[in-house]
């Protein structure tokens, strides 16, 4: 997962960089939402076993109940990338701590700098 949100951010710089100069600013906040569900869809995709999914869930700090709900479920990965429990898990914060860049944030930098 190291390699995948390393190749994403340079591939997000790149494409920040070179249309981030257009001060539409619109698709900006959806793109950012998607990548985001699509990283918590990856992450949920490798914890393949309910166990483990269990496991990790319990360690990013969610209670038991939450949990189970979630990991009993049988919809599938994409679904389940939009749940409370995963959203409130794998949150912005931690996905930032995992390496993501937000593309709103690199967007403000280059129109609003410091």
């Amino acid at each position: 997962m190291a390699w995948r949100l390393r190749k994403l951010r340079e591939y997000m710089r790149g494409w920040i960089n070179y249309f981030g100069i257009s001060e539409y600013y619109k698709p900006i906040p959806p793109l950012d939402q998607w990548i985001r569900r699509r990283l918590r869809m990856c992450y949920w995709k490798m914890w393949k076993r309910p166990k483990k999914r269990f496991k990790e869930l319990r360690k990013l700090g969610l209670d038991d109940g939450q949990i189970k709900r979630v990991v009993s479920s049988r919809k599938g990965y994409w679904k389940l990338s939009r749940t409370l429990a995963t959203n409130m898990g794998m949150g912005n914060a931690w996905l930032k701590e995992q390496g993501l860049i937000s593309l709103k944030e690199q967007w403000s930098k280059i129109h609003y700098p410091a």
